[in-house]
């Protein structure tokens, strides 16, 4: 499985508004709109705000992985968004989140959601290349980013 298969190039948004943790899931939300029929946004919001409850996505060095899960999507989809500002998302390390990796998968897959997080988090471990993608300045930039990286690693 590679992130370019569930990530849209229309999802990936560079320059997100939000600096508080709930305007940006609702931002990243209302992006996901736009790519992917999710019927009532409120639902996932609230499904990410429950997830966030538990313990916050933000893994730390700069990066969060919001996910969950609803009936109204039959496979994994994925929205980017890139804030330049940082935005305070109760990070385990503390500090501000500038890369968002939001991820929505169907409410009955453990498997392929496990697989998916663990892609993304193996792509995001590099500090490096993090860094490359806050420099780019258009989704499409960003989205050949992720494919070169991913072609390196298969």
């Amino acid at each position: 499985m590679k992130i370019t298969e569930f990530l849209d190039k229309r999802g990936i948004k560079i320059g997100l508004e939000s600096v508080e943790k709930e305007d940006v899931l609702k931002e990243l939300v209302d992006i996901l709109a736009e790519v992917k029929d999710i019927g009532d946004k409120k639902n996932i919001v609230k499904s990410l705000i429950e997830r966030e409850s538990l313990g916050s996505t933000g893994i730390g060095q700069g990066i969060a992985i919001p996910h969950g899960k609803t009936d109204r999507v039959s496979e994994i989809v994925a929205v980017l968004g890139i804030s330049r500002k940082g935005v305070n998302f109760e990070a385990l390390d503390g500090e501000p989140v500038y890369i968002f990796f939001l991820l929505v998968a169907p409410k009955e897959t453990a498997g392929p959601h496990l697989k998916a997080l663990a892609q993304i988090s193996r792509l995001l471990r590099d500090s490096y290349f993090c860094e490359l993608i806050k420099r780019c300045k258009t989704p499409a930039e960003v989205f050949e980013l992720i494919r070169k990286e991913e072609d390196k690693k298969h």
